[in-house]
């Protein structure tokens, strides 16, 4: 079988270098002899470890329209041209194996309709959290549950950054240094630290947790960058630590499903506050199976070349026995609701002026707004005093206009911040 590749970066070296290094394996695995016979990049004249120079090619468009191509795997990364490269891959009857998570949390629908109706398989496990096998469990292993809920760490530089905020306390600027000096953060660590990483995998997630087509424009996003060293310390003192969570789920009723993307307090007794450094772990919860978590490496060339390669065999097996993967089928048709129907607990910090009645004030207009109190800490200042708030499951709408009530009190100086908590023990 012909395997085309498209990109030759840290990934594409680490496909090519596995696929050529384990002929024998790969060809057991999959029944035929897979045969790399060319590498579409920009500078054909950079040395790619793991690539022979004959097999570079700066013509990604006449690769894939040699017409005798089985699978082209793309890791070139963006939405164009690796979009109209795959779609014409597909016309050619390519099957596609992809890691490109932005290119699918934005065209995922198109791409996967143009295989259908070319009858070959699109694949793209690497998409998501790395090595770790994600997306076929729930696209397979799942089909006969129903999942409630996805929650989890799905972006390795942000957890790396906050990780070391609350072991080191480090700042947000020192951190983000050390993880580009490492290699974790891009020189423009934009789409890490803004959440549209973590979003792009949340809509993938979503769309096959739930069997509905979600993009990434359907999910609410907030990342890292307002995180501050005293909103690490404030977590630690009341026994969380904070991450950068993706979380699916179905809305209170059923008949939507709410995507997010932002930063919340952990509990340290639940198992994703745990997770370190660039490490990756994903919550499922189904109604049968209850819940599982997915664990691992969640980027870097050897694990995503990892998850290319497993797709890479799956689809050389379906070929050589003619047949088809199950595709997703987005029957369900859920619509994507907005973040006012998310539900979650919250913790508010509140700037109060320190008198009598002040915490009978708080504690009404948090109930005549349906938010109800779990706890109250008060931490005294010198000009005031620090109400430290956290709520029980309260929808996204019912706490802002919670929080919008709040500003207008004569005795709330300011509200000093607010953060959503996920805690094992609340539903």
């Amino acid at each position: 079988m012909k395997v085309a590749l498209l990109g030759g970066g840290v990934v594409g070296s680490q496909v090519a270098s596995l696929l050529q290094a384990g002929t024998a394996d790969f060809a057991a695995r999959s029944g035929e002899h897979l045969e790399l016979v060319g590498v579409a990049v920009r500078d054909t004249s950079k040395v790619r470890p793991g690539i022979p120079a004959e097999l570079l090619t700066s013509d990604a468009a006449g690769l894939v329209a040699r017409g005798d191509l089985d699978i082209v795997v793309e890791v070139m990364g963006g939405i164009e041209p690796a979009r109209e490269l795959i779609l014409a891959a597909i016309k050619n009857g390519a099957s596609v194996v992809t890691a490109n998570k932005a290119l699918m949390a934005t065209h995922g629908a198109e791409l996967t309709a143009a295989a259908d109706e070319a009858g070959v398989d699109l694949f793209y496990e690497a998409s998501v959290a790395g090595a770790i096998p994600l997306l076929r469990p729930l696209r397979e292993s799942l089909a006969g549950d129903k999942v409630q809920r996805v929650l989890g760490i799905v972006n390795g530089t942000t957890n790396y950054m906050l990780t070391k905020m609350d072991e080191q306390g480090a700042s947000y600027d020192d951190v983000l240094a050390e993880a580009q000096r490492l290699g974790y953060a891009e020189a423009d660590p934009t789409a890490d630290v803004g959440g549209a990483d973590s979003a792009a995998k949340a809509a993938i997630l979503a769309t096959l947790a739930f069997h509905t087509n979600v993009t990434i424009d359907d999910v609410y996003c907030e990342g890292i960058t307002e995180v501050s060293q005293a909103d690490i310390e404030a977590a630690r003192e009341m026994g969380f630590v904070i991450k950068l969570l993706a979380i699916a789920e179905l809305n209170s009723d059923e008949t939507g499903v709410v995507v997010r993307v932002h930063p919340a307090m952990v509990a340290r007794t639940h198992p994703l506050a745990s997770v370190r450094d660039a490490f990756n772990a994903v919550f499922v919860q189904a109604e049968s199976a209850g819940e599982m978590m997915f664990y691992g490496r969640g980027a870097g060339g050897a694990p995503t070349a990892s998850a290319v390669l497993g797709d890479l065999v799956a689809a050389a097996r379906n070929r050589f026995n003619r047949t088809r993967s199950h595709r997703p089928t987005p029957y369900a048709a859920l619509q994507a609701r907005p973040i006012g129907e998310a539900r979650t607990c919250y913790a508010v910090a509140i700037d109060v002026e320190d008198r009598p009645g002040v915490l009978a004030t708080i504690a009404t207009m948090f109930a005549e707004n349906g938010v109800s109190i779990k706890t109250v800490r008060q931490d005294g200042q010198e000009a005031g005093a620090l109400l430290n708030v956290r709520t029980h499951v309260a929808t996204e709408a019912d706490l802002s206009k919670t929080v919008d009530a709040l500003r207008g009190l004569e005795v709330v100086k300011q509200i000093a911040g607010v953060t959503r908590v996920e805690e094992a023990d609340e539903s």
